[in-house]
């Protein structure tokens, strides 16, 4: 069997021998081929894994190294990740260049948020065959993305905004725009593949009657050993992943602190990712947006300077580091599907506290796992935190209830099995249906 993959970026172990740049996003992409990379040698299965880098058509094809018994063939393809909410017909020609040379028997393509899947899809032109993993969903993210920010955050800008063209509104139309493609991609495929009931309610949406198909996320290998432990960490510490933009909801949180504060007033939120609060030299102000404005003013007017610490880009041993000194991982984004950071944080058995939105429920049982609150209820996220850091023994009994279940959920053998299984099955059930 042959399959290929279209992935957003390239791995870590792919991008270090084609000396690309090295990212720390889409981690679970790392997780299952490091798993792939990890089984036996197996003849009967080939894979081919193409991403998008700078420049036009066909710009890598090359064979990489996964582990001593696991090869790939890496196909770049040049594509405009700056402006994805542009589709390019080109790419369509360069999909058929690498279809005809791998000859794949399955194609997966990994996300709806580039125009490489509509493009892919289309190239391959056979929905039996072509299976699309959903990760975000585009046109869910554009219905929530302004994430009750002031109307004037939504429709500002800054020099930064105006030169780029990309204050949020225009943020929100870009997101939009990619949602057509991502819509258009998804009737055209007969297979799908999830995680939660709500990236499943939204493919039955668009697709009545498209094969779904449940597949779990394999994290990255660090977050599966290690343990949080309320003795070692950080008392009345608060850590986000990111932050940089309105719909992973930085505001709830900061709008939410000084309640926390007053009945913690030593509490710390650590921020990692891109710093959008960065003031001390020209650039950093040329630079900010103005959701970034809009996070500085709530800063001041709360007087939080000296409760906010921006870590920056973590690599994952980085990022493991901080989720076991916090005291509360808190997920307060307006809309997600089934976040990594999450994940990661459960698989630690960090105590969680996350808004109910998309498919965070199905990751996530509110009381048992963590606490679950109605999203953009800045005060039920503050009493949340404050039940963390009060309730010792409860948070304990989260800690372990979430730890099991995110084992379970993100087991790699599992996942590993599962995908192998659906692959074997589209090919077995669709020659089966084609008639001689």
């Amino acid at each position: 069997m042959k399959v290929l993959w279209v992935v957003n970026l390239p791995m870590p172990v792919i991008a270090t021998q084609l000396d690309l740049p090295v990212s720390n996003r889409e981690g679970w992409l790392t997780g299952i081929i490091e798993k792939i990379g990890l089984k036996p040698y197996n003849d009967r299965f080939n894979l081919a894994v193409a991403f998008p880098v700078e420049g036009s058509g066909l710009v890598i094809n090359r064979e990489v190294t996964i582990s001593e018994q696991f090869r790939v063939r890496a196909y770049g393809f040049g594509e405009n990740v700056d402006a994805p909410y542009v589709y390019d017909s080109a790419l369509e020609e360069t999909f058929g260049t690498i279809i005809r040379e791998c000859q794949p028997d399955v194609l997966h393509v990994f996300g709806t948020e580039y125009p490489h899947c509509l493009a892919a899809v289309r190239a391959f032109n056979n929905p039996d065959f072509t299976i699309i993993g959903i990760q975000g969903l585009c046109t869910r993210i554009a219905e929530h993305y302004v994430a009750d920010v002031p109307l004037g955050v939504k429709y500002g800008f800054t020099l930064r905004d105006l030169l780029r063209r990309d204050n949020v509104w225009q943020q929100i139309n870009k997101f939009r725009r990619r949602g057509e493609n991502e819509v258009e991609a998804i009737r055209l495929t007969n297979h799908v593949a999830g995680r939660t009931t709500f990236d499943r309610d939204f493919c039955d949406s668009v697709h009545p009657g498209v094969n779904y198909h449940h597949l779990g996320e394999t994290m990255r290998m660090p977050f599966y050993q290690g343990s949080w432990n309320p003795e070692n960490c950080t008392p009345h510490s608060i850590f986000l992943s990111q932050g940089d933009y309105p719909l992973k909801g930085f505001h709830y949180v900061l709008r939410a602190l000084p309640r926390i504060l007053e009945a913690y007033p030593d509490t710390m939120v650590f921020v990692a990712g891109a710093n959008i609060l960065a003031r001390s030299t020209w650039k950093d102000r040329l630079k900010r947006s103005a959701y970034g404005r809009y996070l500085n003013k709530l800063i001041r007017k709360y007087r939080l300077r000296d409760h906010v610490v921006m870590l920056g880009k973590l690599n994952a041993d980085q990022m493991k580091e901080e989720y076991l000194a916090s005291h509360v991982f808190v997920c307060p984004s307006s809309i997600e599907n089934s976040p990594n950071s999450l994940g990661e944080a459960m698989l630690l058995g960090v105590p969680c506290v996350a808004a109910a939105v998309g498919g965070i429920p199905s990751m996530m049982v509110g009381g048992q796992d963590g606490i679950l609150y109605p999203p953009g209820d800045v005060d039920a996220l503050a009493d949340a935190v404050i039940e963390i850091f009060e309730k010792e023994e409860i948070t304990k009994i989260y800690s372990r209830n979430a730890k099991h279940h995110a084992h379970e959920t993100h087991d790699s053998d599992n996942n590993y099995s599962a995908l192998m299984v659906l692959y074997y099955d589209m090919t077995i059930f669709s020659r089966e249906e084609t008639p001689t």
